[in-house]
């Protein structure tokens, strides 16, 4: 692909993204960016307006990046078996139920140190 533009590039990844990632892997990376957007909004927020209840602004972002690597290690063990890394994962399910019990506990956390 010497020579190629970045336009092209990015058009190649994006086609390529659309046809071959499964459908499943798709909504994990949407929720992904949802988490992504989240915390960057907590911190214009905190940038332009202040850091008055600093707890709920370290609960929050802390939050959205938890939910961030809670949903990047989901995405991981959720990879078709040919693209997974080594790693020994045998199953989905528990893979699922891990996040959910992560997000559980991450979430009384995050409401404890509210206050």
């Amino acid at each position: 692909m010497s020579g190629s533009s970045a336009a092209e590039i990015v058009s190649k990844l994006a086609a390529d993204y659309i046809d071959e990632t499964p459908q499943k892997l798709k909504l994990i990376d949407s929720y992904m960016v949802f988490c992504v957007v989240t915390g960057l909004v907590q911190f214009l927020y905190c940038v332009l307006v202040g850091t008055f209840p600093y707890n709920a602004f370290l609960a929050g972002f802390g939050s959205a990046v938890a939910c961030f690597v809670f949903a990047a290690n989901l995405r991981i063990k959720n990879q078709p078996k040919e693209r997974r890394p080594v790693l020994g994962l045998a199953s989905r399910v528990p893979a699922f139920a891990e996040f959910v019990f992560c997000h559980i506990l991450l979430h009384f956390v995050v409401a404890n140190f509210l206050g």
